[in-house]
């Protein structure tokens, strides 16, 4: 029987990083990849001191109460909304995300999805697959102005920053934001972003972006009433959670052209997706994939794996949410 420590990791993750955790640990690995119900992974956790997890994996006070060898959870996310922390935090577990890795791919994917949205691309491109083009119009698919428009942003932290400073340096937008708190003055100069409350953003913005994180607070942000002040030439995106918008409102909002189109990468109960959504033609869908890019997914589990190496071989930290944990080791 082996005296290295075990762990667990969750969810399928690239051979390299599997490796480099085998350097040290005895690796209990989900090779089907399927999620893990609650009372599996309580179950595939016992005698592990670490897991490596992703959203899938809720981290609760129950499963803590029946794994009290477990010393770590990384997760490979930026967001944590899987994660009771408190209650991790009051067992004495490690807690820790993936943030910085995945600021600059995410952006990326963000403002793809704000002007496929805008300009009618997935729209346009089914009624091309179905042989509906025969001809062509002054205004077919004609969509919404990114370029010189108002860009509006929730939730101001490194991934909105990075989306702003796309809009204003790469596409000349009027960029304003709304946050929990302000950004100081040097940080909103570089980003050419203004702080605005959140009902001048919802009024004034031509495309809003969603990129604040989920908690019980942000839970359904946007619902009916925040849409009912948005224009009716708005376009909303949300890269942030599922849960952030009410998604069975939008849906609503949608079909009445209350609002002209919607973005959506994440989705409350996902992977399963309001079927009101699936059947309009103007809103674009995609599966919770803003960070995937094969270099920042690696990135993501190398750093949930040096968390879990670090911690685990030397008590040390790289980027904790709990770090009064480790001080308390």
């Amino acid at each position: 029987m082996s005296s290295r420590p075990a762990i667990l990791i969750a969810r399928n993750v690239f051979p390299e990083v599997v490796a480099r955790l085998r350097e040290h640990f005895d690796v209990d690995t989900n090779e089907g990849d399927a999620p893990l119900t609650p009372a599996q992974l309580t179950e595939r956790l016992q005698g592990k001191v670490g897991v490596i997890t992703t959203g899938s994996e809720r981290v609760d006070a129950a499963l803590l109460a029946a794994c009290p060898q477990l010393k770590i959870v990384a997760n490979i996310a930026v967001g944590y909304n899987n994660f009771d922390l408190p209650a991790i935090t009051a067992a004495g577990v490690l807690a820790s995300n993936t943030p910085d890795v995945l600021t600059e791919t995410t952006a990326d994917f963000g403002f793809a999805l704000l002007l496929a949205t805008a300009r009618r691309l997935t729209e346009s491109e089914h009624f091309l697959r179905a042989g509906q083009w025969n001809r062509w119009a002054l205004d077919m698919f004609a969509g919404a102005e990114v370029n010189g428009s108002t860009l509006g942003i929730l939730g101001m932290g490194r991934i909105g920053q990075a989306i702003a400073r796309r809009g204003a340096h790469g596409f000349n937008m009027n960029v304003i934001y709304h946050n929990r708190s302000r950004l100081d003055a040097a940080t909103e100069a570089e980003c050419k972003a203004r702080y605005v409350d959140k009902a001048e953003l919802l009024n004034t913005a031509d495309h809003l972006i969603l990129v604040l994180p989920y908690s019980a607070d942000s839970h359904h942000a946007i619902g009916a009433a925040e849409i009912a002040q948005m224009k009716p030439s708005a376009t909303l995106v949300n890269i942030a959670r599922g849960g952030i918008v009410d998604d069975a409102a939008l849906a609503v909002a949608l079909r009445d052209k209350r609002i002209a189109a919607a973005g959506l990468d994440v989705y409350e109960g996902e992977p399963n997706v309001n079927p009101a959504l699936l059947s309009l033609s103007n809103v674009v869908l995609t599966p919770h994939i803003a960070s995937a890019t094969i270099t920042t997914r690696k990135a993501m589990a190398n750093l949930a794996a040096d968390n879990v190496i670090a911690y685990l071989t030397q008590g040390t930290t790289v980027t904790p949410l709990n770090p009064e944990v480790a001080g308390a080791r």
